[in-house]
């Protein structure tokens, strides 16, 4: 090994990963040093500002330059932390055309155009590993792409978001409405101070692109992901989740079919006893279904600098072994090509609830606006609601009770599995019916 030339890294940013980055190749150079059987020598640290004082990263202040473009010319091996589309985009196609492997973080830039950065590696020959942009610490993608690529990948069920698994957990457990239990996350760093790209799915919507591309060798881009996120989600919903003995997570779900691939993004029930369920805090979890493997399930934190830093060197000590040995690793695999289908075609169950006029006959008004789009009830109850309180008391939902015009009611109705399409067309034949005052929440059922 000491005969060997360093490898020269480059790394594009000195933030929370980065930083992290920074520091463990510094403190832990020999150990490095023998897993790759070669030297990883830092070259530079691609900074916005170089006057900033970072002492606490405990590396050489000289390596710190604005001069992003330079630096990934003289390197062997390229860090990517900045994220956002550009100049990341950028910085990374100009060091592969120099002949840098790089390392990335980068979801948002993959699920938009992972495909050109597959293709420059393969024309330069070499590397793009990215292990960190999907679930933080949890080795995920990797077993994706080489340890079950002689199976057959069927679903990848997942929590990819710790913000949100923070907030809909805290709405569960401490009866914290949903802005509440945001504060409560930005407070402890869990979510930023603009956390839309948490809370109405973007982060998890890239992610599931970058999941179902692996499992499914489809080209699948962040685009090509259904997406509602977590800021319509009352307490309401998630008492309602309580009663069915479930809880509200945000779920990425990549499904294969017999029609091609269907990638979504939205908030769900699911039941207590599924293992997504008892997922904490900002923790992240991904359940995946393959043919031969069976049943998968990959568990740990999902964020933060030293979870992400970990993942990140994993990739470095990966792609700088295959510098020392003259190899590669895998590139796209898209082969399969198949089409991605529209949120119409997804296939679930229901929670629906109702505000109704409770007399005689609502019922049978609404089951037939479900059956009229061939969906299929599974339970229905009605919860009445008095005139002097908003607290609800629960009566027999078959017939009416003849109160007068001004009673009113809740039905809580669950379907059997229907398409997506027919929910929503049923939805919004039921908001045209007199005996229905509103429509209080429509929430999706998963995991039974």
């Amino acid at each position: 090994m000491s005969a060997r030339e360093p490898l020269r890294v480059a790394l594009l940013g000195a933030g929370v990963v980065g930083g992290a980055v920074a520091r463990h190749l510094t403190q832990r150079s020999d150990d490095m040093a023998a897993r790759v059987g070669a030297r990883l020598e830092v070259v530079g640290i691609a900074v916005r500002r170089a006057g900033r004082d970072r002492s606490e990263l405990g590396v050489d202040p000289s390596l710190f330059t604005t001069d992003a473009e330079e630096l990934v010319t003289r390197a062997d091996l390229v860090v990517e932390v900045i994220g956002g589309i550009e100049p990341a985009r950028s910085l990374i196609l100009r060091a592969m055309e120099h002949g840098a492997s790089v390392v990335t973080a980068n979801k948002a830039l993959l699920a938009e155009d992972g495909p050109r950065l597959y293709a420059a590696a393969a024309k330069h020959g070499v590397d793009l590993y990215y292990e960190a942009a999907v679930a933080g610490a949890i080795p995920l993608l990797r077993p994706l792409r080489e340890s079950l690529a002689g199976d057959e990948v069927r679903k990848v069920l997942g929590i990819v978001n710790g913000t949100t698994n923070y907030v809909l957990d805290k709405m569960d457990t401490t009866g914290a409405g949903f802005q509440d239990a945001v504060e409560q996350a930005q407070a402890l760093g869990y979510a930023e101070a603009d956390p839309t790209a948490d809370v109405e799915g973007f982060d998890a919507a890239a992610k599931a692109a970058i999941l179902a591309s692996l499992a499914f060798h489809t080209r699948v881009s962040g685009s090509d992901v259904y997406r509602e996120g977590i800021t319509e989600v009352s307490a309401a919903d998630v008492a309602a989740a309580r009663e069915m003995d479930c809880v509200v997570k945000l779920l990425a779900i990549c499904e294969r079919t017999e029609g091609g691939v269907s990638v979504r993004v939205h908030p769900a029930m699911i039941p207590r006893s599924h293992p997504l369920a008892g997922v904490r805090e900002a923790f992240n979890a991904v359940f995946v279904e393959a043919d031969a493997a069976g049943q998968l399930m990959f568990y740990g934190r999902g964020a933060g600098g030293e979870p992400t830093a970990s993942a990140v060197l994993g990739d470095l000590v990966a792609v700088a072994r295959h510098r020392v040995g003259g190899g590669l690793g895998p590139g796209e695999s898209s082969y399969a090509d198949l089409p991605i289908l529209a949120m119409g075609d997804a296939q679930t169950r229901y929670h629906v609830s109702l505000d109704v006029a409770d007399r005689s006959g609502v019922l049978a008004k609404v089951a037939a606006a479900f059956a009229a789009q061939d969906v299929s009830i599974e339970t229905v109850r009605q919860q009445l609601v008095p005139a002097d309180g908003p607290q609800a008391a629960e009566s027999d939902a078959a017939g009416g009770h003849g109160a007068g015009n001004g009673a009113r009611a809740n039905l809580i109705i669950v379907t059997h599995t229907a398409s997506d399409a027919a929910l929503s067309a049923t939805v919004e034949n039921l908001r045209t019916l007199d005996v229905v005052r509103g429509v209080n929440s429509v929430m999706r059922v998963e995991g039974f």
